[in-house]
């Protein structure tokens, strides 16, 4: 290589960071991509795919993609697990099995999202069936009906929503109590306290040189220990529609909350043994999909107008709950978002997509495009310099950024 070639080559690479996303809320479960010197063109579709009725997003990893979706019949009907190819959309390997539609006041299908730990791949189906599968080949490696485990007599309302979280050996499932499986098994390792199901998913966090694990359940935020799943803390947060769906964000020995229904958000502080409140306000009130913390500075859409009309966008500041600014953009609705660098990609419920500028002092919006059409509920994935996006009735689209 000669050396015009070499410093060409050295500078593409500093500016294009490349990264999978191989689980909820991507490489570090915090909803912010490594990508860097991305585009703001929105243009150059990539392919596109049929994966189902669902909410499933989609998980990026050694170039194969992940996501779940259901036929769509409400009797005998059938959800599957895909693979493709995510450079192309080409199938790889799909599992299918029966499954109720579950489809309270939404679409229904599958609204977890399937996690990437190595060469496992593991998946909850809408009424809680629980799957193994080897990522590169889809051999089922081992199953189990978490319906049945937890000794529940019908599907939550709202299904089983919580993403399979692998915390080193041991598996995290939400099913009224957390479980902790052996993840090369299946086996139950452990399981905490029942509660009311949670439709978010459990995040673990280190303090001092304890691990605890964080989930917002139904009936509120607890606190678990790592190594037995006992309930450390717990403080009561409740919402009228009885569901709390969304991930605690933690920053050093700090925990976040925020849920919709005009419910609000509040911040505590852990200190190894007990959580104290720092605020609790109504500036961000997430409906349906979460904040992302970019610095200091949460970034979301607040559902704390009326659910029928538009929805607001707005920044608050993380350790004093304060608002930085906000806006109505009758476009977005009820949208999601991740960060990348200095810049949002914003998805509204519509599928129009939104780049932002990361800035807590205004709403600087870069490009803005239409992008898929129906429904758009679920959180958009930015993976190898390719921009997933999919909508409720199973189109999923890949954009080239």
């Amino acid at each position: 290589m000669n050396l015009k070639l070499a410093v060409l080559f050295l500078l593409s690479s500093a500016l294009l960071r490349a990264g999978d996303w191989p689980r909820w809320l991507g490489p570090d479960g915090t909803g912010v991509s490594t990508e860097s010197g991305w585009k703001n063109n929105l243009e150059e579709q990539a392919w596109k795919a049929k994966v189902g009725v669902g909410f499933s997003s989609v998980v990026v990893a050694d170039d194969r993609l992940f996501t779940m979706g259901h036929d769509g019949q409400k009797r005998g009907g059938n959800e599957t697990v895909y693979c493709l190819d995510a450079k192309t959309g080409k199938p790889i390997w799909t599992d299918s099995y029966k499954a109720p539609l579950v489809d309270y006041l939404h679409e229904g299908g599958p609204c977890a999202t399937p996690t990437v730990d190595g060469n496992a791949v593991y998946a909850i189906s809408k009424h809680g069936l629980l799957n193994a599968y080897q990522a590169s080949t889809g051999k089922k490696v081992w199953s189990k009906d978490m319906m049945a485990v937890s000794g529940m007599r019908k599907v939550p309302e709202w299904g089983f929503a919580g993403s399979p979280y692998v915390m080193g050996k041991l598996l995290l499932i939400e099913a009224g109590a957390t479980f902790a499986l052996n993840k090369q098994t299946g086996d139950i390792i452990w399981k905490s306290k029942d509660y009311r199901p949670a439709y978010g998913s459990p995040i673990s966090f280190k303090s001092g040189e304890n691990t605890h694990i964080a989930v917002l359940k139904t009936d509120g935020l607890v606190i678990l220990d790592a190594q037995d799943g006992k309930t450390l803390a717990f403080e009561k947060w409740e919402t009228s529609y009885r569901t709390n769906a969304s991930t605690p964000i933690i920053k050093g020995n700090k925990v976040f909350i925020s849920t919709g229904y005009r419910r609000g958000c509040a911040l505590f502080q852990w200190n190894g043994k007990s959580l104290r409140k720092i605020y609790e306000n109504k500036n961000l009130s997430t409906h349906m999909n979460h904040s992302i913390l970019a610095g200091d500075y949460l970034y979301g859409f607040d559902g704390n107008v009326h659910m029928a009309g538009p929805k607001d966008f707005a920044c608050i500041q993380f350790s004093t709950g304060e608002e930085q600014w906000r806006v109505t953009d009758r476009g977005l609705q009820v949208g999601s978002l991740i960060v990348a660098g200095d810049r949002m990609l914003m998805l509204g419920q519509r599928g129009e997509c939104v780049i932002a500028k990361v800035n807590p002092n205004r709403f600087e919006v870069l490009n803005r495009e239409q992008i898929i059409g129906g429904k758009t509920w679920t959180m958009p994935v930015l993976a190898n310099g390719l921009f997933y996006a999919r909508n409720a009735r199973g189109d999923l689209f890949c954009i080239k950024l």
